[in-house]
């Protein structure tokens, strides 16, 4: 089977996590795969899809063509599958009105015209079977084998409260802010530690600040004694794949979340995490885990068994297999 992958960059996390971190498995059950990058230099769109016909499918990850563009790609593609893990149908959060009558029409009619949807969770495939039966979930997932479990931490170095993501997300970090810096002033030994490539600011908790780094990312997610990830209740953040609590848990790091999306499919309240809506709520749950070790390590671990049964590659890699196969036989 010839598969030609088409993707944003690999400095794009949804591109690494979704389509790159397979490919060693799907090569070694025998499928020739082919990786494409959107507006790569010297790539020559229309020339490149006149070749699509070479492959038995043509993988989307993300990307809602113009109707030209997807119409000539649907021409040449002998079986096409579309990729996604953003609510690419709405406006991002913050927006005054989340809907958009541009990105649903462009969603939509890509979505109807491909053969197979690969969504990343099932708010995304709820907004998918309007238009196209042909839909399964995969979450996003990661290599457990990169993922060694965090050591014990040093007691002079406090209790690490972690937070990693892109700048777009940082908003919801700069709206807890005022809890964290309550749960500073009762616990003294807590440190905020931000791995991006953007910081925020505060005079009553320090911040430590990490600008983020492949080579680092493990390392940097095992300093955390406690993983956050806040979020507004919208349908763009209804739409997120929760990947940093994936990545949380994978090093055993207990989480502390909103309960939006499929943070609520992930984290067991009281179980491997807490969830937290209101500011009063996101302090609480922090304290008694700064203050509970031994808590911290149990749910911790839990958290570890939740991605070892349903998010990583060796789990999801078959799926995204099995759908080609089936593609490819329809």
């Amino acid at each position: 089977m010839r598969v030609a992958f088409l993707v944003h960059s690999p400095e794009v996390s949804g591109c690494r996590y979704r389509v790159l971190q397979y490919l060693p498995y799907l090569k070694n059950q025998g499928v020739e795969a082919s990786v494409y990058f959107y507006g790569s230099a010297g790539l020559s769109r229309f020339g490149f899809y006149r070749t699509l016909d070479r492959y038995d499918v043509v993988y989307l990850h993300r990307k809602l063509f113009s109707p030209l563009e997807f119409w000539y790609v649907r021409k040449k593609a002998r079986k096409l599958v579309f990729d996604f893990d953003d609510a690419l149908m709405y406006r991002s959060s913050g927006s005054k009105n989340p809907h958009s009558v541009s990105r649903r029409l462009k969603f939509s009619r890509t979505v109807k015209g491909v053969d197979w949807v690969v969504a990343g969770n099932e708010f995304l495939k709820s907004e998918t079977l309007p238009y196209q039966p042909n839909v399964s979930v995969v979450p996003t997932s990661i290599d457990l084998s990169r993922y060694g479990l965090k050591g014990a931490s040093r007691e002079d170095e406090g209790v690490i409260v972690g937070w990693m993501g892109s700048a777009s997300t940082l908003k919801y970090l700069s709206h807890l802010m005022p809890a964290l810096e309550r749960v500073a002033q009762r616990c003294p030994q807590v440190r905020l530690k931000i791995v991006c490539d953007r910081f925020l600011e505060s005079s009553l908790l320090r911040v430590i600040k990490k600008p983020w780094s492949s080579e680092e990312e493990i390392t940097d997610l095992q300093s955390f004694d406690i993983g956050i990830m806040p979020l507004s209740d919208d349908p763009w953040s209804r739409g997120k794949c929760a990947l940093k609590i994936i990545q949380y848990f994978g090093v055993g790091v207990p989480v502390v979340c909103s309960p939006v999306g499929m943070n609520r499919d992930i984290v067991e309240d009281g179980v491997n995490g807490f969830w937290a809506s209101k500011e009063g709520e996101w302090e609480d749950r922090l304290v008694r885990l700064v203050e509970a070790k031994d808590l911290r390590r149990e749910m911790g671990l839990r958290g570890r068994r939740t991605v070892e049964r349903g998010y990583t590659v060796e789990v999801n890699g078959p799926r995204i297999l099995n759908i080609l196969r089936q593609v490819v036989g329809a």
